[in-house]
């Protein structure tokens, strides 16, 4: 079995619910190619997996050093600002996210989880505003396209009066 095989083998366990032997697999297969940072990544989606997220921490940051690209790049950076966030290490998510909007501003999922950072911060005004503007900009809800214009007007007039 090919090492390519091997990781679809282990996805596959993780996917259909058995993700301590997914972690298992991962594992020796981390012994017999310690630079593939594919290899790294599952290890970490794994350990979130099994709610053991201090432990997914290292294997995220490994992944990402050694280059990892394309979707599991997006995937590992929302991954390991949302395991920062989840651990209290705000600041280090806060990091991540804005560097991850930076790379992809298409990928409105990182905005998402950097207000949810913001809001951790005590930002909050900055927290709503982001996510009044994502909900007006990306909604197909009637409803709120009806007001997207007020919605966009007041994202970041929250504490603003009009007496």
């Amino acid at each position: 079995m090919t090492i390519n095989e091997k990781l679809e083998k282990a996805i596959g366990l993780r996917q259909s619910g058995n993700p301590a032997e997914a972690r298992t697999l991962l594992e020796q297969l981390l012994r017999q190619e310690p630079l593939n940072a594919s290899v790294w990544y599952q290890c970490a989606w794994t350990h979130d997996v099994m709610g053991l997220e201090k432990e997914a921490v290292p294997f995220y940051e490994k992944a990402l050093e050694l280059g990892l690209g394309g979707e599991e790049r997006e995937g590992a950076l929302l991954g390991l600002g949302s395991t920062y966030r989840t651990l209290g290490l705000y600041n280090e998510a806060e990091r991540l996210f804005a560097q991850a909007i930076l790379e992809y501003p298409e990928n409105k999922e990182f905005q998402v989880f950097q207000a949810m950072v913001k809001y951790n911060l005590k930002a909050y005004s900055e927290g709503m505003e982001l996510l009044l503007k994502l909900l007006a900009e990306t909604s197909a809800d009637p409803g709120i396209q009806a007001y997207k214009k007020a919605i966009l007007f007041y994202a970041d007039k929250l504490d603003e009066r009009w007496d």
